[in-house]
């Protein structure tokens, strides 16, 4: 079973974009994964494509209608669908490894990527989606967030990166940030690699890597040592 993702969006022609390159782009073209991505305009009103219209109760910008997103979600997504449907949304709830993980391994996703102000309230409620963040800014619109999302679950999809523990290792797998990485030359501008990394001692090696990266997570991340504790 390949992960299915498929993106609503006003900008179609975004996509595959950067995830049609390298890892993500390898797999897309052995068919690991598929990506569909549908014009949200397609199923605007008028003449003109009407997909948004201004905030009931007045303020700035423009709303996403909720009858034309959900023609749009309806005539893409059947009602025994299985795979989520995703909101990307600075209020969402934040992405983390854990969340990429259970995506990645599920049947796929469908993303509506916003524009404008947001989207009508009633249409979240409505087709059940569900809102999800990237970080605490705010884009122009939800794609480049839908690119995230797709990159970070792709690269575990089986058969995509070419050594397994390539990903376990990685910076929050295990609520730490990775440890630092080193390799030829042996010294650079008076700066040697660690001794331990040279010793052929793996023991060492294993311990001095997670001394690194408990260190490295105190210092910069220590909200990820308290999560844990909880």
């Amino acid at each position: 079973m390949s992960f299915d993702a498929t993106i609503l969006t006003l900008y179609p022609d975004m996509f595959p974009g950067p995830l049609g390159l390298s890892l993500s782009g390898d797999a897309l073209a052995r068919g690991v994964w598929s990506l569909t991505a549908r014009n949200i305009r397609d199923h605007g009103l008028g003449r003109h494509r009407t997909v948004d219209d201004t905030p009931a109760g007045g303020g700035p910008g423009m709303v996403i209608r909720c009858d034309v997103l959900a023609a749009a979600i309806d005539a893409n997504v059947s009602e025994d669908d299985p795979r989520p449907k995703l909101l990307m949304s600075p209020r969402g709830k934040p992405l983390t490894q854990t969340y990429v993980r259970e995506l990645a391994a599920g049947p796929g996703a469908v993303i509506v990527c916003g524009r404008f102000e947001g989207v009508d309230e009633r249409v979240i409620e409505a087709r059940g989606l569900e809102e999800v963040s990237i970080g605490d800014y705010v884009l122009s619109g939800g794609e480049m967030a839908a690119m995230i999302v797709l990159d970070a679950c792709v690269r575990l999809l089986p058969g995509v990166m070419g050594k397994e523990a390539s990903g376990i290792e990685e910076s929050f797998e295990s609520n730490r940030l990775e440890y630092p990485h080193y390799t030829r030359p042996r010294e650079w501008e008076g700066r040697p690699i660690p001794d331990v990394l040279l010793s052929g001692n793996h023991a060492l090696i294993e311990r001095w890597r997670r001394e690194e990266s408990e260190r490295i997570t105190r210092e910069r991340r220590p909200d990820l040592l308290t999560s844990e504790r909880d």
